[in-house]
């Protein structure tokens, strides 16, 4: 076995955040929690539950989301794959940008890579999402952002206040 089929197969430490607003919201998560665990991914730490409301339209029904540490064996473009494929399985249709879902699941960040393809790593805004930092926190005190490289203390006092007030521990 080759040096690079080593470092290939190692296993990596993932974070995804993993959010639903529709039907069941806890149970939606719940369901992708165990399909993942099916695939191979293997939890590290799990955040609390936390709700906000919609974003860009407050009006929609509100999100239930949780941030999850893991380790995998997957590349990246794979393990996006298999989150779409979770999400299919769930219910997820082809919708416009920001409308309700089932469930979505992010890639927050993948061992600390940087790519920037047709999947951007670390997640492009997760630096600015209340619903991504304060669960992050709460699993990973000492998270540093991977292009920023500023820490998720610093990254959670940029948000406005009204953004760390209308998150709630669910």
């Amino acid at each position: 076995m080759k040096k690079q089929d080593i470092l290939e197969n190692q296993a990596k430490n993932i974070f995804l955040g993993i959010g639903s607003n529709l039907g069941n919201r806890i149970i939606n998560i719940e369901k992708a929690k165990s399909l993942l665990l099916d695939n191979n991914i293997n939890f590290i730490s799990v955040s609390n539950y936390y709700e906000t409301p919609s974003w860009p339209n407050p009006k929609k029904p509100k999100f239930i989301n949780i941030v999850l540490k893991a380790t995998c064996n997957h590349q990246p473009h794979e393990m996006i794959n298999l989150c779409k494929i979770i999400e299919a399985k769930l219910g997820r249709k082809k919708s416009p940008k920001n409308s309700p879902r089932v469930c979505d699941i992010d890639i927050i960040d993948f061992d600390g890579l940087v790519i920037k393809d047709k999947l951007y790593l670390p997640h492009a805004r997760m630096h600015e999402r209340n619903f991504v930092l304060i669960p992050l926190f709460e699993i990973e005190k000492e998270w540093v952002h991977p292009i920023k490289k500023v820490n998720i203390k610093k990254l959670i006092f940029s948000l406005s206040n009204e953004d760390i007030r209308s998150i709630k521990q669910f």
